[in-house]
């Protein structure tokens, strides 16, 4: 539906919103087929809360996802605001209430301009060297909200990961 040659999935939502004016876009990937009303319901919760360009979310990072490359991380401020995505392993040292490890899930949603500007950036360091779109925005100080939900997926990123969510879907 859009050029191969765009990089990535933020860049073809922008250029769908060429075709079709909105104020706010979603981006629901197809690696993550157990997305939920829940989700789309935290997603866009911060822009009804005013404030908001980007947003996506965030769920407990399970102790099998903390050194999986394919489950991304992400840090937050203490007010939402994302600080750094990284597909490698975030420690932290134990402490009696220590930071928690959170999971990244792929979905976002979009403000018009916040994605118009995404789009006339070119990629960044940051993201070139984890694969990660979402660095362009923080390396830009766009900031991007990440929602908690208390609500796991799994992106289907192996072969191991399609034979999960099938057994999940066949089960419903």
């Amino acid at each position: 539906m859009t050029s191969p040659d765009l990089a990535s999935g933020s860049d073809r939502v922008h250029a769908v919103a060429q075709a079709h004016p909105a104020e706010i876009y979603v981006n629901i990937q197809g690696d993550e087929p157990l997305l939920r009303h829940e989700h789309l319901t935290a997603l866009l919760a911060p822009f009804a809360a005013g404030g908001a360009e980007v947003t996506t979310l965030k769920v407990r990072c399970m102790p099998e996802n903390i050194t999986n490359p394919n489950a991304v991380k992400v840090v937050t401020a203490l007010d939402g605001r994302a600080l750094y995505f990284s597909r490698s392993t975030l420690t932290v040292r134990p402490r009696r209430c220590g930071p928690r490890i959170w999971k990244h899930l792929g979905i976002y949603a979009y403000r018009a301009a916040a994605l118009a500007r995404f789009h006339a950036l070119p990629s960044s360091p940051l993201e070139l060297t984890e694969r990660l779109e979402q660095l362009r925005f923080l390396e830009n100080n766009i900031p991007i909200h990440v929602a908690e939900t208390p609500f796991d997926t799994i992106g289907v990123d192996t072969e191991d990961d399609l034979r999960r969510v099938e057994a999940i879907l066949r089960e419903r």
